[in-house]
């Protein structure tokens, strides 16, 4: 008997996907629920599970473009399991000693190609998890191996007269024939899901009248906070304190005295939300995704926090869903915990406002509590995109200037001020 293999819908919209990678081949050995394949859509990659045990035949090739509902292989579930320490290809194609390391199918796809152990590899991915990159980086520092000389070196020759000297050779300058290294290119498909990041953002830049507003936060209060509170934190609710908490909350407030920002455009209306869905930011090795944490006004710092850190650990690993990603009111993004230092960050449509964090650096400022004296302080410039058709100037300004107050006093946070 054949079980069909067929493409699910990954969601409400989505007709279409891309074949991603077979984490099994055609004639290996599948039990029922092992994750054989990887399908991508245009907002997310989804993991597909054999529906059946018995001998796989795959017949989708990566790359392949299928409709939801076609068939892409099939399950014989009438073949016999091979016996422990049978050769089949899933045996062939297992990197020695990786059975028990914790690891991404792809990163395990990639060792099995590669031969790499997985089990040499430190995981830098969520609880230790070896991941792709990690892989990739161990491959690119193996060892070369070096060929030990077939037979001894002779015996040194008496020394040779020395030569007349020779005219040193002209300098050649490399043409474009001779220019050593290599000049080689390649193509990669893009992702539906990159092209639809690229679509989107090019939509947003195409029908929102987009303009940015800057201010600078000084972080010292919120940072003695975090510090003072950090471990009693941890130990009671069994998360982080970061700072996106703070944000997060900071942008309720606003949101709150300018509901604006927390509107859209539709049609001819403008569309107010009663609601706070923030979306969060994750950038992953596919692309950004913007997970939502929704009616983020009733939510305290520990939910925030464990929701953030549950989005980012499922987003790095495919795990999230399309309705996880849909519907925000307002996006906060952290482009700090790569390294910048400022940026204009661009509207998720149809919301009408994003928030961009950076980077803490210490600079000199004037002494809040002595003034005309500089002291060092940890600074972060923070910045703003609206969609001009619908905030103004002075409501963007002002929403911003109330998250500099409420990061630079949590307090205020705590009071509802």
């Amino acid at each position: 008997m054949s079980v069909d293999i067929t493409i699910p819908s990954p969601g409400e919209s989505i007709t279409e996907v891309t074949v991603g990678t077979w984490m099994k081949q055609s004639g290996d050995w599948v039990d029922k629920d092992e994750i054989i394949l990887e399908i991508e859509s245009d907002k997310a990659t989804l993991e597909i599970a054999s529906p059946a045990s018995g001998l796989l035949t795959a017949t989708g090739a990566t790359g392949d473009e299928l409709a939801v509902g076609e068939v892409i292989g099939a399950i014989d579930t009438s073949a016999t399991k091979p016996a422990a320490g049978t050769a089949t290809a899933e045996s062939a194609s297992a990197s020695a000693g990786s059975g028990d390391v914790k690891a991404t199918p792809v990163a395990r796809k990639i060792a099995a190609d590669e031969g790499v152990n997985l089990a040499s590899i430190k995981g830098t991915g969520p609880s230790g998890r070896v991941t792709k990159a990690d892989v990739l980086a161990a491959r690119s520092s193996a060892p070369a191996t070096t060929a030990a000389p077939a037979t001894p070196a002779p015996s040194a020759a008496p020394a040779a007269p020395a030569a007349p000297a020779t005219p040193t050779p002209p300098v050649v300058i490399p043409t474009s024939s001779t220019i050593p290294g290599s000049r080689e290119v390649r193509r990669v498909r893009m992702t539906k899901l990159r092209k639809r990041i690229a679509e989107r953002l090019i939509h947003s830049q195409h029908t929102a009248a987009t303009l940015t507003t800057f201010n600078e936060v000084d972080m010292t209060r919120s940072m003695a906070l975090r510090k003072e509170y950090k471990e009693a934190f941890a130990e009671k609710y069994g998360v982080g304190l970061g700072f996106m908490s703070f944000f997060v909350k900071a942008a309720v407030q606003a949101l709150k005295a300018q509901p604006t920002v927390n509107a859209s455009i539709v049609d001819d209306e403008i569309e107010y939300h009663e609601y706070m869905d923030v979306g969060v930011a994750v950038g992953t090795e596919k692309g950004l995704v913007v997970p939502v944490l929704r009616n983020t006004e009733g939510m305290s710092f520990a939910e925030i926090e464990a929701r953030i850190k549950d989005f980012a650990v499922r987003a790095r690993a495919g795990k999230l869903t399309v309705e996880e990603m849909t519907g925000g009111t307002f996006t906060v993004s952290n482009g700090g915990v790569y390294g910048s230092m400022m940026s204009t960050p661009i509207l998720n449509p149809p919301q009408s406002g994003i928030l961009g964090m950076h980077g803490i650096k210490k600079r000199a400022v004037e002494d809040p509590d002595n003034p005309g004296n500089i002291v060092l302080r940890p600074m972060m410039y923070i910045a703003m995109s609206y969609d001009h058709r619908i905030i103004d100037g002075t409501e963007a300004v002002t929403f911003l200037k109330t998250i500099k107050e409420c990061v630079e006093a949590p307090e205020r946070i705590l009071f509802d001020l």
